[in-house]
């Protein structure tokens, strides 16, 4: 199918969340991340935990949320399994972590949410190049809990052997034992969804909608929590989109 970018018309497959994909630490597959659009189309959102240790009573934590070294990341949109032909995006370095104290110091739930800046590819694209520049959510900082939200998500292998994306459009509101939180109910978001977009008014190509947070967790795969972001996020995400080293 022909796709036409900012450079004319390209021959590549269409794919469905193009700006959805695997955050990989040390090769392997680690977490869910997404593309959002900034300035300079080099931002990614994530949650916290994925790519640093939660603290408890301002002490920084030591180890991951498994109690493995994270290791070193890397983001691969549309994400379809390891090895070149399964990364039809590419694989992209990560540069810098954005994570607020919140998280880092007292591991706060409502502020398990990261954004990442990567590096342009070998040919100086950006991620948001490659991606397209029209897919990518806008971050907002002011959502209110009550929406219909698309979140979309990688799940481990175990339970997830093609490695393709679950996606699940509802409706989103408060969660019951932890009012702050968004929550929503929709099956199969396993262990590997960690970080999965929230994205409010989502209308297919072209018309990204925005994103209100990322999937932070849940005691199933049927319910799953995010934090919705706030002030405290946009200057995360204001620090990632200015990272240039």
């Amino acid at each position: 199918m022909f796709v036409k970018d900012a450079g004319g018309y390209e021959d590549r497959a269409v794919l469905p969340f193009p700006t959805v994909g695997v955050l990989m630490a040390g090769g392997e597959h680690w977490c869910t991340a997404s593309v959002v659009d900034s300035p300079q189309g080099n931002v990614v959102a994530t949650a916290a935990h994925c790519v640093a240790p939660a603290g408890e009573d301002g002490v920084p934590g030591e180890a991951a949320h498994d109690g493995l070294a994270i290791g070193e990341l890397s983001f691969a949109p549309a994400f379809s399994g390891e090895g070149s032909g399964q990364q039809p995006l590419g694989l992209w370095k990560v540069r810098s972590v954005q994570v607020d104290e919140r998280w880092s110091k007292w591991g706060e739930d409502t502020a398990d949410f990261a954004f990442l800046s990567v590096e342009p590819d070998a040919e100086g694209r950006s991620l948001q190049e490659v991606v397209g520049r029209g897919e990518a959510p806008k971050p907002v900082w002011t959502s209110g809990y009550e929406r219909e939200v698309t979140v979309v998500g990688y799940p481990e292998s175990e339970h997830n052997p093609e490695n393709k994306p679950v996606a699940c459009t509802t409706q989103s509101r408060h969660d019951e034992d932890d009012p702050a939180m968004l929550y929503i109910s929709c099956s199969g978001f396993w262990t590997g969804t960690s970080g999965s977009p929230w994205i409010a008014d989502r209308g297919g190509p072209g018309r990204p909608g925005q994103l209100i947070g990322v999937l932070s967790g849940g005691d199933t795969d049927v319910d799953s929590t995010a934090a919705l972001f706030d002030d405290r996020a946009k200057a995360l995400y204001e620090r990632a989109a200015k990272a240039t080293g």
